[in-house]
């Protein structure tokens, strides 16, 4: 697993209704920080980023945070990080992860989160990275999600081989034997690295 030095988080500010969630991202946290692969993320103390930057920081992993300026108080900035990025805009804090980042894991969130989400997965879709992209389903959160893609494969609207860009886990420990068996796509790239 030596290659995946830091994994970008993509979560709620909010922890959600279901208190297992939360727990669990608090303890995705831990586990990361166990493998010594360290978080990237949005840099907020509260909800589900909060959980998953302080079950890292319990367990001595390092956590780097990247907020917009604007955002600082809405999503009330994290200030026990190893390192919180100040930004202006929401593209630079997307770039900024991405370039930071050997693989995407994407928990439950709302817009900004599946924004992320399709941001990344469309990247790679268009060849222009091939770092992992993974979906945690807890308790079945992103089940109407899947189906959805499932929709888009049937009518036509999007390739096999590339809803197969992301994989689906409903259990945090079988991320990391996804990791260790990663292997990047080989397909063919569209654009250059530059057009990022």
């Amino acid at each position: 697993m030596a290659p995946f030095k830091k994994i970008a988080i993509y979560c709620g500010s909010s922890s959600g209704k279901d208190p297992s969630i939360e727990k669990e991202a608090y303890r995705l946290g831990e586990t990361l920080a166990t493998h010594s692969i360290g978080i990237v993320y949005g840099g907020a103390s509260v909800g589900l980023m909060g959980a998953v930057a302080n079950g890292c920081l319990s367990k001595h992993g390092k956590v780097i945070g990247v907020i917009p300026n604007f955002l600082k108080r809405k999503e009330i900035e994290h200030i026990g990080l190893t390192e919180l990025i100040q930004v202006e805009s929401m593209h630079e804090r997307k770039r900024i992860m991405f370039d930071l980042s050997d693989a995407f894991l994407v928990l439950p969130g709302g817009f900004g989160t599946m924004e992320e989400f399709f941001e990344v997965v469309t990247w790679s879709q268009l060849g222009l990275h091939n770092k992992p992209i993974v979906i945690l389903n807890w308790n079945g959160f992103y089940d109407p999600l899947v189906k959805m893609f499932q929709t888009m494969v049937e009518q036509g609207f999007l390739k096999k081989e590339n809803l197969d860009l992301v994989l689906v886990l409903e259990k945090t420990e079988d991320l990391f034997i996804q990791l260790q068996n990663y292997s990047p796509s080989k397909t063919e790239k569209w654009l250059s690295n530059d057009a990022i």
